[in-house]
């Protein structure tokens, strides 16, 4: 029988190895993957590579990822939205590369679709296009961009059946349907496990094909809510 819950955001992330490359979900607040953040920690794994579309907001989730010492380099579109990064980053202790958030969506979703790469005129002409290809097409300058794989996808959704099938509610479904193609092992905690047969196929966001292991997590409260020491 396939069932592909674990019982804990720990367990989940097991085996994780130091230098991972690693997807994390979500849209500033949105779709976020909180508790798989914190079993990261707990497990253990740093110098990892973090892709993200922005760096957290507030203190909890990937802004503690990072001042824990954790992150050695991000590729993401909006860094500066924590202010541990601004931080970090001016003191050389931590890698970035900027990637616009469209490319950066589009080369996570040729990852999981298996192709090699593509052209875009987007950062055509400016500091991004350093050392990579370009090409005229059709009188335009555009530039190669290369596919985004990564070991292990950490993502969000609304529920999830036994056989991981997933949904997602409103803005949620941004950064996690195309990072759950594009890794090496994909982890989702979910407010609910359902029964199996109860989510109407029309409404899953991410097949279970590309899920390896789901945690339900209940709500949590919004990271200014939420306070570390």
């Amino acid at each position: 029988m396939i069932n592909k819950q674990i019982a804990t955001a720990a367990e989940a992330l097991e085996g994780t190895k130091d230098g991972a490359v690693v997807l994390v979900g979500g849209f500033g607040q949105i779709g976020h993957p909180l508790a798989l953040i914190d079993a990261l920690i707990e497990v253990g794994a740093k110098d990892l590579t973090i892709v993200c579309n922005n760096a957290g907001i507030g203190t909890a989730g990937l802004p503690r990822l990072m001042k824990l010492g954790r992150v050695r380099k991000i590729i993401c579109s909006f860094p500066r939205t924590a202010k541990v990064f601004s931080e970090l980053y001016a003191e050389g202790e931590i890698g970035l590369e900027i990637t616009p958030q469209g490319t950066l969506a589009e080369r996570i979703r040729a990852a999981g679709a298996g192709i090699g790469g593509f052209y875009t005129r987007t950062g055509a002409g400016t500091l991004m296009a350093k050392g990579k290809e370009t090409r005229e097409i059709d009188g335009e300058t555009y530039i190669f961009e290369k596919p985004l794989h990564a070991d292990l996808a950490i993502l969000e959704g609304w529920e999830a059946d036994r056989w991981g099938n997933i949904t997602y509610k409103g803005s949620a479904q941004n950064f996690n349907p195309i990072m759950a193609t594009a890794a090496k092992i994909s982890v989702a905690q979910v407010q609910r496990v359902v029964e199996l047969g109860t989510i109407d196929p029309i409404s899953v966001g991410t097949p279970g094909i590309f899920i390896d292991r789901v945690v339900a997590v209940p709500y949590q409260p919004p990271y200014q809510a939420i306070s570390y020491a």
